[in-house]
Formats: C-alpha cells, structure tokens, sequence
C-alpha cells in the first residue's frame, strides 16, 4: 500500500466517523457521547458541523478516532475468549487495591 492510499483511507474513515458520530448525536446526544467516550463540549462542535467542514476536517490526515481499549486483559477476551488464570486473578488483585486504596 502506498503512501498516498494510506492517506486516502484515513480521509475515508475520517468522514465515516464524522458522519455516524454526527448521527449518532442527533438521534441521543448522550448515548453518542458514552459510545464514542466524547465529552458533551465535543458532541455539541460535532453535531453543528456544516457537511462542508465535516468534508474539511475529515480530509487531514491524521485518523480522528482511536481505540479506546488499551488493556491487554481486554484484547484478550475480545480476540479469543480465554484468558490465563493467573491474568484474572492479577485483574482482581488491582481492581481490589484500587477499591481499598
């Protein structure tokens, strides 16, 4: 894949977020902001771009979305659903420090 096919697929996913994030926040505001992890002040500039600036800002080239999940434990439950004992029982162990803490 060339560079400039690259850049041409991140101009496409830029619009195609834009555009479900658009209606998503349309149709409930705050279940758009809990899917897309956007905070209320983000929902509001998305959803009052005009189709002209939606076309601006998607054609960057920088990707506008991200993964949201960054944890190891998660990846693997969603890729191939077993996950080692000893990762549970460490995920336990932080999650109850953190609450005792």
């Amino acid at each position: 894949m060339t560079n400039e096919q690259i850049l041409s697929e991140i101009r496409e996913a830029n619009l195609n977020y834009l555009m479900l994030a658009q209606t998503l926040i349309r149709q409930d505001k705050a279940a758009a902001q809990a899917r897309m992890g956007m905070s209320e002040q983000a929902a509001d500039m998305v959803g009052a771009l005009s189709p002209a600036q939606v076309l601006n800002i998607a054609s960057g080239s920088m990707l506008l979305c991200s993964f949201r999940v960054d944890d190891d434990l998660v990846w693997s439950l969603l890729t191939n659903h077993k996950v080692p004992q000893a990762s549970i029982n460490q995920s336990i162990e932080n999650n109850s420090a953190l609450t005792n803490a």
